[in-house]
């Protein structure tokens, strides 16, 4: 029995869910410490994650003969310098809080994307947007706790990964509209490995054996959660396929507390499921809007 394109979707959303869970413990443990391990600058994990991506999509360009065909490169440049600052922030706040409340923190990326799509695509908000995005935030104060003694300051870098990356979903949007996803794939890795290696030859310390191992699993890790997450987006519409994206949040949690002991508290969990929770009717909001337009 062929299973249908929504299921295949699925499948390949859990699976990209997966990959990004796993590379951002293992750029914790890069970053924050395995045991009887010294640490790694997170700008040297960003090195690691566009590096070795960069080989595995390189191989793949060339090897299926592709060209260039009208590359926006100041589009490119600017969606390479989001993902690059986007990507180091949550490595960075992976290293210094529990994980799993750094990436909830870090999926209020769709938060910061519709703002910028009403002020630069002049796509319509409408209340029901607003309200998803209200138990968004609001889900986001609970796990933050501002003033409250137990809020930490690393949630910062967290919240500025969640900033980047929604200017980072709109420059990705641009981007597809006037692109092959390859060629996208291609020059974003092979322009971030440029700005990723001189920002890291600055605090460049150099890596054991075994992290260069874990820089590639880094590197390959991030390009198959590309891959799979795209190969998804590609089979059925995105506003479905979305919320499981939320899934990288158990994978993390169950990693985190795996190799870290590290598990978020009952206010965290709750401010996690909050927000997951907003995110999904956000995504099936734009799916009722999807259909209405047809």
């Amino acid at each position: 029995m062929i299973a249908s394109p929504l299921l295949r979707a699925v499948v390949a959303m859990t699976i990209a869910s997966a990959f990004i869970a796993f590379t951002t413990v293992m750029a914790k443990g890069l970053a924050g410490g395995f045991a009887g391990e010294s640490t790694l600058h997170p700008l040297q994990v960003s090195f690691g994650r566009f590096v070795f991506a960069s080989m595995l999509w390189s191989s793949i360009w060339f090897g299926t003969r592709q060209r260039l065909e009208s590359v926006h490169w100041r589009l490119h440049g600017i969606r390479v310098v989001l993902g690059y600052l986007t990507g180091t922030a949550i490595f960075w706040s992976a290293s210094l809080m529990v994980l799993a409340d750094a990436t909830a923190i870090s999926f209020l990326s769709p938060v910061v994307t519709l703002f910028l799509a009403w002020l630069f695509l002049r796509e319509r908000v409408g209340w029901r947007r607003i309200f998803a995005v209200g138990i968004m935030v609001t889900g986001a104060m609970v796990l933050l706790r501002p003033g409250t003694a137990a809020f930490q300051p690393a949630a910062f870098i967290a919240l500025f990964a969640a900033l980047a990356g929604g200017g980072e979903s709109i420059a990705i949007k641009m981007l597809t509209n006037r692109e092959r996803l390859l060629q996208i794939l291609f020059v974003n890795n092979l322009l971030g490995v440029v700005l990723a290696t001189a920002i890291a030859s600055l605090v460049w310390v150099w890596p054991s054996p075994v992290q260069w191992l874990q820089l590639v699993s880094v590197g390959v890790g991030m390009a198959a959660a590309q891959l799979s997450f795209t190969w998804s987006m590609r089979q059925v519409e995105a506003s479905v396929i979305m919320p499981f994206i939320y899934t990288s949040l158990l994978f993390a949690a169950v990693m985190d507390f795996w190799l870290f002991g590290d598990l978020p508290d009952l206010w965290a969990g709750l401010g996690a499921a909050i927000i997951v929770g907003g995110g999904v009717l956000l995504a099936w909001q734009e799916s009722r809007r999807s259909e209405r337009s047809k």
